[in-house]
């Protein structure tokens, strides 16, 4: 039975969330295995619709068992708000593991990531303000806390101490704030102990043992691949591996083990913060993408800028993610559009780029080369095999396909589970 990887092969909100779920169901873990509750999936089943920040997909699946993995960092009052507010659905969350080993957002790391963009005023690289970057800083600075640091009050005392050493200096002699006080910290951090006890797990052993027993694992992404700290449009950039390699490093479990790479990504282009972004849209049409498509972050509400499908982009991100299968979301958003244009390469400064400029700069100043596709008006929501759908938007899907570099497994007609067209099976 096979590992597969669910990553973003855009910046974001393809929905991710519901190629998960659709796996979820036959699947025996999922993981979580990087970021924290600066982005969401939104999740729908039957009437219910689940927005979910931190937790995998996969605690909305039956049998499933849902992992928050190592590379993951988790702001424990975020945690078992999401809990709690699924429990009262009815949802059972009782398989939840967290990983001993991920590390933990304090408050001070929110505070710090809200004051520092906005010192940076037109600079901004446009965070949720969660907390997420400093916590990856203090990770890699060694001074992070961890969740198995939680059990042991005098070794956490003393990390939220080391580490407010050098904050508190910053908050109070820079920022103008309050320092932050290590009893107030280190108290309302253990008050979460017991609670989270049962869930802690030492993830990374469970994962590899249940591929030794010949379960099946989904390793879904959080952020995107354009948003990698590595490899996407940095500084305008997420903090932690997005690409499928961040699978391995964030859940424990070696890159021999990984069987297929699966990218999910939009018919059109959606980016949420600053930075650059080709075929954006700064119209009317780039806002009825957005009205039609429900284009607003899940975690944040912010309205998602909209453009064209960038090919270059997505064969981008087929080489970074060596991806196998390429799962098409939101098809329908396009119905009605009498023609459907694509960016096939780009233009800077006269010369035509068919593959990602090697440089940021260049890309800045990167124009859309497009094609344009016949589009359709008939309704495609009810569509169940590609051959339900018109006759050019099956042109468009093929068309995708061989621009992008790898086969599309699966296609979206519609918000709903059911809403998908299957054309090859992801665990075969």
């Amino acid at each position: 039975m096979p590992a597969v990887v669910v990553v973003g092969a855009q910046w974001g909100d393809e929905g991710k969330g519901k190629a998960t779920d659709q796996l979820g169901s036959r699947v025996d873990y999922v993981v979580k295995f990087n970021g924290g509750n600066n982005a969401g999936h939104t999740v729908v089943v039957g009437d219910e619709k689940y927005a979910l920040h931190l937790l995998p997909s996969g605690i909305l699946s039956p049998g499933c068992t849902p992992v928050i993995g190592n590379g993951v960092v988790v702001d424990l009052e975020v945690l078992f708000e999401e809990i709690d507010g699924l429990n009262a659905r009815g949802v059972d969350t009782s398989r939840l593991l967290v990983s001993a080993s991920a590390h933990i957002i304090p408050p001070y790391n929110r505070t710090l990531d809200k004051v520092t963009e906005r010192f940076l005023g037109k600079r901004q690289i446009g965070t949720t303000g969660r907390g997420i970057g400093p916590t990856y800083a203090d990770k890699m600075n060694r001074v992070g806390i961890r969740v198995q640091d939680l059990f042991d009050s005098s070794i956490l005392r003393q990390k939220v101490e080391g580490a407010l050493a050098q904050k508190n200096q910053m908050l109070v002699k820079v920022f103008n704030r309050r320092a932050v006080d290590v009893d107030e910290i280190t108290d309302e951090l253990l008050s979460y102990a017991e609670r989270v006890r049962p869930m802690v797990a030492d993830s990374a052993l469970v994962l590899n043992q249940a591929l030794d027993d010949g379960r099946t694992v989904v390793f879904e992404a959080g952020q995107a691949t354009m948003l990698d700290v590595d490899h996407g449009t940095y500084p305008f950039v997420t903090s932690s591996s997005a690409t499928a390699a961040g699978a391995c490093t964030g859940s424990g479990v070696g890159p021999t083990r990984i069987d297929r790479v699966v990218g999910v990504i939009k018919a059109y282009t959606t980016r949420v913060g600053e930075g650059p972004f080709p075929t954006e849209l700064d119209d009317d049409m780039g806002e009825r993408l957005r009205q039609v498509g429900g284009e607003y972050g899940t975690t944040t509400g912010r309205p998602r800028r909209t453009g064209w499908y960038d090919a270059v982009v997505a064969r981008y991100a087929t080489r970074i993610n060596g991806l196998t299968d390429l799962v098409l979301t939101k098809l329908d958003v396009l119905t009605g559009l009498e023609k459907v244009p694509v960016c096939v390469a780009y233009d800077v400064d006269g010369v035509r780029h068919d593959e990602m400029p090697i440089d940021q700069s260049a890309f800045h100043h990167a124009r859309p080369v497009y094609a344009e596709l016949d589009g359709w008006s008939e309704d495609i929501s009810g569509a169940r095999t590609f051959e339900d759908l018109p006759v050019n938007a099956q042109r468009y899907v093929l068309a995708l396909e061989e621009m992008s570099g790898t086969r599309i497994s699966s296609i979206g007609v519609g918000p709903d589970r059911e809403a998908t067209i299957v054309r090859h099976d992801l665990l075969d």
